[in-house]
């Protein structure tokens, strides 16, 4: 995050100072934001929460929390500037009017379930709080179509859309951002990037760890709301929208929102719902999704779902587009795939079958990479040929560690950048895309954990196959 503007003078204040969310993520965002000069050098950070905490005891959890997760790891020197900008107000009715507005402007990060939201805002507008203010909203955005109306409904209700910031943090992902260049500043892969050329894309977000502690959470969310819906969708949007006019953020958004209006609404028949039974992940017993603490011995919720859609627009119209996501699969890995049209005539066959066709891999995590896969001659007398891969690292190439997520969503908040951050119309129409399969789910089909799903997945994308695997 170098070269980036320090912004205005301006508080922080975090609901939800004491939760998971916010030691994890949130609190290392800020101190490595403060240690690389990207915080206002004015400004307050104030926690909120319902723990009974004062500003001592937030500070001892922030160090904690900093010590644990910073990607930096911790400097006591840095730190204890740090600290002084810590301060704790007891998250209850009239939270808000302890809050002075010393400051024109001030960010409200939301880091709270949904059903405390109405509360909080109101509490704002109360305060006289809303001018100046910029809320930052966690997903879930809802949990079906209607919901997300009456959840914009609500927030509309003090603030206006510009002062709204929707956070997926995987569009904080320096990957995910390349995307863009990756299309639109390279104009070799642009002209081929349609139905002419293109076979298939398929999108995997898929996670090796079970329910940690989160099941009464997930039993009410399942794969499809935690993953599907808003991370997928949004990484599909970007993949395959048109060229925005400018680089704007309400031009980028706009395209984004066409490209979902596009896309059909998933069908039962082409969705494939999984749930993990027990298995060995990473050389570990672990149990079924069902013998999970707080989870139904009856339950049906969803731990795995892959799907097959369609845009249906002139650049797409039928090419299928294939997503998965899943818990307790053998590693954690986010994978788009793009796999291009076969050659006319196999000249060069290789030995036991046929070559593989070019594909294109955009790799998001663990490692931030970008690979090109492609058919070439092994050296020798003989037309021997071999399917290579060229990859491109982002450690090996820049040196630098990439900054966490949250640091540059965070950062593009205090600057008033919404090119990163998912707007009304987009919510809705992500939501409309799956709500076909949430009314009506297939029959949740068992696998078991340490797999990649049930077999049922692998027939959806046949005669292809999932690239991991």
């Amino acid at each position: 995050m170098t070269n980036l503007k320090t912004p205005e003078s301006q508080d922080i204040i975090v609901v939800g100072a004491s939760g998971d969310l916010a030691r994890r993520k949130l609190l290392p965002a800020l101190y490595n934001l403060w240690r690389a000069d990207l915080l206002p050098p004015e400004g307050r950070i104030i926690g909120m929460a319902r723990t009974p905490l004062d500003t001592s005891g937030l500070r001892d959890l922030a160090h904690t929390a900093v010590k644990q997760y910073s990607r930096t790891g911790i400097d006591e020197d840095t730190w204890d500037q740090f600290a002084g900008k810590l301060s704790f107000t007891r998250l209850e009715d009239k939270a808000f009017d302890k809050v002075e507005a010393s400051r024109p402007n001030r960010i409200i990060y939301l880091a709270v379930p949904p059903g405390a939201v109405e509360s909080v805002v109101s509490g704002v507008h109360k305060a006289g709080l809303v001018e100046g203010s910029r809320l930052i909203i966690e997903k879930p955005f809802g949990e079906d179509y209607e919901s997300a109306q009456e959840l914009n409904g609500l927030l509309h209700k003090y603030f206006p859309e510009d002062q709204l910031f929707r956070i997926d943090h995987y569009l904080g992902k320096e990957t995910v951002q390349n995307i863009l260049v990756f299309r639109f500043g390279n104009a070799i892969f642009e002209r081929v990037w349609n139905r002419d050329a293109i076979s298939h894309i398929e999108i995997t977000v898929a996670e090796s760890i079970g329910m940690e502690g989160r099941a009464s959470f997930y039993e009410g969310v399942g794969a499809t709301r935690d993953i599907l819906q808003n991370h997928v969708l949004q990484m599909l949007a970007m993949m395959t929208m048109e060229p925005p006019p400018s680089f704007s953020a309400e031009a980028i958004r706009d395209e984004k929102a066409k490209l979902l209006r596009a896309v059909r609404p998933m069908r039962p028949d082409e969705t494939v719902f999984g749930q993990y039974t027990e298995g060995t992940v990473s050389n570990e017993h672990v149990p079924g999704y069902r013998d999970e603490p707080g989870v139904k011995k009856t339950s049906e919720t969803e731990t795995f779902v892959a799907a097959r859609l369609y845009i249906d627009n002139w650049r797409w119209a039928g090419v299928p587009i294939f997503l998965r996501t899943g818990k307790r699969l053998p590693s954690r890995s986010t994978e788009i795939e793009v796999e291009f049209k076969a050659v006319p005539l196999h000249y060069f066959p290789l030995e036991g079958g046929e070559p593989e066709p070019n594909h294109l891999t955009l790799r998001i995590q663990p490692e931030e990479e970008i690979g090109i896969a492609f058919l070439a001659k092994e050296p020798g007398p003989e037309m021997d040929v071999k399917n290579v891969e060229m990859d491109f690292s982002y450690d090996e190439a820049f040196k630098i560690e990439p900054a966490e997520a949250y640091e540059r969503l965070i950062h593009d908040v205090m600057l008033g950048d919404h090119t990163l951050f998912v707007r009304e119309d987009a919510v809705d129409l992500a939501w409309k895309v799956v709500d076909p399969i949430l009314k009506a789910p297939p029959e949740t089909c068992e696998y078991p954990a340490g797999t990649w799903g049930p077999p049922e997945a692998e027939a959806l994308i046949a005669p292809a196959r999932w690239h991991l695997r």
